[in-house]
């Protein structure tokens, strides 16, 4: 150890160049680094969702959750499992152990829920998928004064797509607003005018509103695909239906004997903003994708869709990156406010040039962090500069000792390279203990399993 101080105490071009390298790839490392919340985490969990139309809870419960669960047990790599079961809908979520690949449970799982012989007829075909892990970045609702919910919703939609065309952002979600449905009330008067049943109504309704592929025909020349679309998504595309018809030609429509409207399920799903109806527009992040930028983003498009558009307005409620933004300013400050101390302190104890030595250590050591946090997949989050503004505590404190070490040693008589030598090596062990104590406080983090291990591992 001795001789590694002495030789870059001897020769400062080598110290020049270190501190160069410090510089240059240190400011590259932290332009690379993306900006989150929380830190990153890995997809550990997967879901298995199946709709089972028209059933109870306990119908759901009994005809598909008990079932799944049952053929889970024993898949290797799976840490917990919880379902729910609510009316049509089962959702049964899967905690994988972190030594195990999800993607290895994942085929395990499809396997087992495929040898389920037993499910009910009418469900949909299960949806089982890994979770993708994201975190939210910004929050904002679309809302106007008297405007009709339908309108916002149409916005709403169209703002999506725009948002979903910008680099960065993929992973959007609207709410506010029910489920639409198309409400076909029949009337009884007509329908015994026309001689028709209700049954015969629904089945020619569900008959005629379809798409379907019918093959190909090929010829020597080209080939035709041949497809059946006549689907409806709007009252007016099924007024034409055809209910009924005669030999002599006459047609009974849909329109004959019923009333069709667009309109919203009966939810109790609604948004309001300032007393007027609104829809909400979340944008989430995914491990690949910066917090800061992405919301920069959309504060830009929020504010030239309010420059273009009157009436109707988007108003901003919750980010997160402003909370990322102030704990890098806190940082910041907390940097700069240490670097100043230790010159004014340091300079009327001992001398100026030693106390700008001490406070130029601490960006040089960080600069040195930046060049390695990327490769590791750290991102500039709360957790993370929690940890840093830590470490510029401890960079002070180390610094001052060794600088007024050094210091002491020089006013006893050493030449300048020996008090730089012996006054390093005099405090080397106890502030590496101090350190050491330190990240031995620490280090549980890095045998915590599960989810809390990776959201404390970046400290």
């Amino acid at each position: 150890m001795k001789g590694f101080i002495s030789y870059f105490i001897k020769y400062p071009v080598a110290v020049n160049i270190f501190i160069i390298g410090f510089l240059i790839f240190g400011f590259l490392g932290y332009q690379s680094m993306s900006s989150s919340f929380f830190p990153l985490a890995d997809p550990q969990n997967i879901l298995i969702t199946v709709t089972y139309p028209g059933a109870s809870p306990e119908a759901v419960e009994e005809g598909i959750v008990d079932k799944v669960e049952r053929n889970l047990k024993g898949i290797a790599g799976i840490d917990r499992v919880s379902s729910i079961s609510q009316e049509n809908l089962a959702s049964i979520s899967i905690e994988t152990l972190s030594d195990f690949d999800v993607n290895t449970v994942l085929d395990e799982v499809k396997n087992a829920v495929d040898r389920i012989p037993s499910f009910p007829k009418t469900i949909e075909p299960p949806v089982i998928e890994t979770v993708l892990p994201t975190r939210p970045a910004i929050s904002f609702i679309v809302t106007g004064e008297a405007i009709p919910l339908r309108i916002l919703k149409t916005y709403a939609q169209r703002i999506e797509d725009d948002l979903l065309r910008i680099e960065g952002i993929s992973q959007i979600t609207l709410s506010g607003f029910p489920e639409e449905e198309i409400e076909i009330a029949l009337s009884e008067d007509q329908m015994r005018n026309y001689n028709l049943s209700f049954e015969e109504v629904a089945k020619a309704v569900a008959d005629a509103n379809i798409m379907l592929s019918g093959g190909s025909i090929k010829t020597a020349d080209e080939e035709f695909l041949i497809r059946v679309d006549n689907k409806g998504y709007m009252a007016d595309a099924l007024n034409t239906i055809v209910i009924k018809s005669s030999a002599s030609g006459s047609k009974v429509l849909l329109k004959d004997v019923a009333l069709l409207r667009d309109s919203f399920e009966e939810h109790p799903d609604r948004v309001y903003y300032n007393g007027a109806q609104a829809v909400q527009i979340d944008l989430k992040n995914t491990n690949t994708e910066d917090l800061i930028g992405s919301v920069d983003k959309v504060k830009a498009y929020i504010a030239n869709f309010n420059a273009q558009n009157e009436g109707i307005m988007l108003q901003e409620t919750f980010n997160t990156a402003d909370f990322v933004q102030d704990r890098i300013s806190l940082l910041l400050e907390n940097a700069l406010v240490g670097m100043l101390l230790v010159l004014l302190i340091l300079s009327f104890f001992l001398r100026p040039s030693v106390a700008l030595w001490v406070a130029f250590g601490l960006p040089i050591s960080f600069f040195g962090m930046f060049m390695l946090l990327p490769h590791y997949g750290v991102t500039l989050n709360m957790l993370s500069m929690f940890g840093m503004i830590l470490v510029i505590g401890i960079l002070v404190d180390d610094g001052i000792v060794i600088a007024e070490n050094i210091y002491s040693r020089r006013e006893q008589g050493d030449t300048p390279i020996k008090a730089a030598v012996m006054g390093t090596l005099e405090v080397l062990k106890p502030i590496l203990s101090a350190i050491a104590t330190t990240i031995l406080a620490f280090s549980i983090f890095f045998f915590l399993d599960g989810q809390i291990g990776d959201f404390f591992e970046d400290i």
